[in-house]
């Protein structure tokens, strides 16, 4: 994509955006790459921790002296022309002249609280808490459309990246068997030492070394792997978010609530997300899932990168492709297409310039709840319970995410990130589904737009 023809029909358009969240790492990496690009303007950043944020734009090369932090209406309306604001009061953004919001607090009550009034002052939105999108973002997409702004996904997060891809394959008239990524965090596995490491984290799994070739017996093959993982954690509550996300704007849904996350090495993907009837994992066509990369140290990685494995026509086509290298399953019928990559918000300036210049979406501009990302309690759960979100991957204790199909969902289901930081109005017993019912302190906007998209 040509940077000078994003502005053909604007050439002395500069882009503004803010941005909330602005200390964390994805806020890190769009900062860095605006640096690269001189008409797209950071114009305010807010974070509660004004001094690490000052350090992180100094480090990325931001001059010190165009850094002003305002803790009130009137600060902002004294700073110099072309400061770059830096607040903790996500209120103060209402007061700052901008085209486009980026969204990446990450706090589902405040990311809604903030998104709205951006759309409510006719600025465009860009959702990187997938936090929020889950629970709102059919609501704001909606709002958006009736005040003539874009609500969009950001590129270079997974999300956008699979609705484009998805969204590419159907454009070219391809039968969609499966669709997703790989999970965040690879298994390494050295057959010399028998030693597998997923982050800092090793095992002693020499079984493993028996199981790198795919069996005939593809469920097999993948049930005995994941024995070898001894119980490795290997799926995380973000995964679930974002594929959330990818449901409400492409209409794929998860297989089964727990999605798949087979233990997978890259060439066997378009085998194992082969339909049952052809010995792979899948149901039925049109589903979402993540895999857990098994590699070799000397290999490459996935990168968290995304997928979708095809039902394939011409035999002979798919057999000149696979010479080529592409990834066809043995039986020539399915093939995988990916993209090994997400660069966070190295992309989503991408994101940014085409809502702002050309009002359009990277997902879909009208979504739809077509699956509800739920959560199962662990274990019993007393009444009175607070259930706290917190960790990397935002977590909530003592309950595990589920994504559910909207039309497998009993009625009255909470969304995972508005059950967090609620209480619990009743005991809910292990296993059980959390219901609305049986929460009570939660967002009453945020339950409002919940239920608004459910309509």
């Amino acid at each position: 994509m040509n940077f000078e023809l994003l502005f053909a029909d604007q050439p002395q358009r500069t882009v503004r955006y803010t941005l909330t969240g602005a200390k964390g790492g994805f806020a890190r990496t769009l900062l860095a790459q605006t640096r690269l690009m001189p008409r797209l303007v950071p114009v305010a950043l807010c974070d509660l921790d004004l001094p690490g944020l000052r350090a992180l734009c100094e480090e990325l090369g931001y001059p010190a002296t165009d850094l002003h932090e305002c803790r009130n209406a009137a600060e902002v309306t004294s700073a110099p022309p072309g400061a770059t604001l830096l607040v903790s009061d996500a209120g103060l953004l209402r007061d700052i002249p901008h085209d486009i919001l980026v969204e990446a607090t990450g706090n589902p009550k405040v990311g809604y609280r903030i998104a709205c009034e951006a759309i409510d002052a006719g600025r465009h939105v860009a959702m990187v808490s997938k936090e929020v999108d889950t629970v709102a973002g059919v609501t704001m997409a909606r709002m958006a459309d009736a005040k003539g702004v874009v609500y969009t996904t950001a590129d270079g997060d997974q999300p956008a990246n699979l609705i484009g891809l998805v969204s590419w394959a159907r454009t070219l008239g391809l039968e969609i068997i499966a669709a997703g990524k790989s999970g965040e965090y690879d298994l390494n596995f050295d057959p010399r030492t028998g030693v597998l490491r997923q982050l800092d984290e090793t095992i002693e799994a020499p079984a493993m070394a028996d199981l790198l070739t795919l069996g005939d017996d593809i469920p097999a093959t993948l049930a005995a792997r994941r024995n070898a993982l001894n119980g490795l954690k290997t799926n995380a509550t973000a995964d679930y978010c974002e594929m959330a996300v990818v449901a409400s704007n492409t209409g794929l849904v998860a297989d089964v609530e727990a999605m798949h996350y087979p233990v997978a090495r890259i060439a066997e993907l378009a085998d194992i997300y082969a339909l049952r009837d052809d010995g792979g994992l899948v149901q039925r066509a049109g589903v979402i899932d993540v895999f857990n990369l098994l590699r070799l140290p000397d290999e490459a990685s996935f990168a968290g990168g995304v997928f979708v494995v095809v039902r394939t026509g011409d035999g002979p086509t798919w057999q000149m492709l696979a010479q080529k290298g592409h990834v066809v399953s043995r039986n020539g019928r399915y093939a995988c297409m990916y993209l090994p990559y997400h660069f966070m918000g190295v992309e989503t300036p991408i994101s940014l310039l085409n809502a702002v210049l050309h009002g359009r979406a990277s997902g879909s501009n009208r979504p739809a709840q077509h699956a509800i990302l739920a959560g199962r309690a662990i274990d019993a759960i007393p009444a009175g319970t607070v259930l706290r979100m917190g960790g990397h991957h935002h977590d909530v204790t003592g309950v595990k995410p589920v994504l559910l199909a909207r039309q497998d969902a009993p009625a009255g289901v909470a969304p995972l990130y508005l059950a967090a930081h609620a209480q619990t109005s009743r005991e809910v017993r292990a296993g059980e589904l959390i219901l609305l019912d049986d929460i009570t302190g939660d967002d009453a906007a945020l339950r409002e737009a919940w239920l608004a998209g459910l309509r």
